[in-house]
């Protein structure tokens, strides 16, 4: 008798597969979809696992790690009931993708940021947040 393929599996690879092939928009589109959605696995499922995230001025990584970056967003983010991300604009320069966001339901008022992102091997491998003073 032959066995059912483990059809999560199949699932799984399929779209690392198509993220691969996807373009650095389309990763980070997923992305904020994901982040919208509270979706944590399909969030993180866009970032390598080497990921390292930075807030300048800072010139270290404030996040090392999909470990660590998986739980930042479960306990810091997702857990906001009003938490959403509205792109004022984007910008794609090769494998950088600049977005100026207009976060709301993590401070008492919406703001905005600049986040870089930088795909290699078709997942996001850093993450820079500049936020207004």
């Amino acid at each position: 008798m032959t066995q059912a393929p483990n059809i999560k599996t199949s699932a799984s690879i399929r779209a690392r597969v198509s993220a691969r092939e996807s373009t650095p928009e389309a990763l980070v589109q997923a992305q904020l979809e994901a982040y919208n959605q509270r979706d944590l696995a399909t969030f993180v499922a866009q970032f390598s696992d080497e990921v390292c995230i930075y807030r300048p001025p800072a010139t270290e990584p404030v996040i090392q790690g999909k470990a660590a970056f998986s739980d930042f967003y479960q306990n810091e983010r997702f857990n906001l009931p009003n938490l959403h991300a509205e792109i004022v604009s984007r910008m794609v320069v090769g494998n950088k993708v600049v977005d100026h966001e207009r976060i709301s339901g993590i401070k008492e008022h919406p703001f905005e940021v600049m986040m870089v992102f930088e795909v290699s091997d078709g997942l996001i491998q850093n993450m820079w947040s500049f936020a207004t003073s």
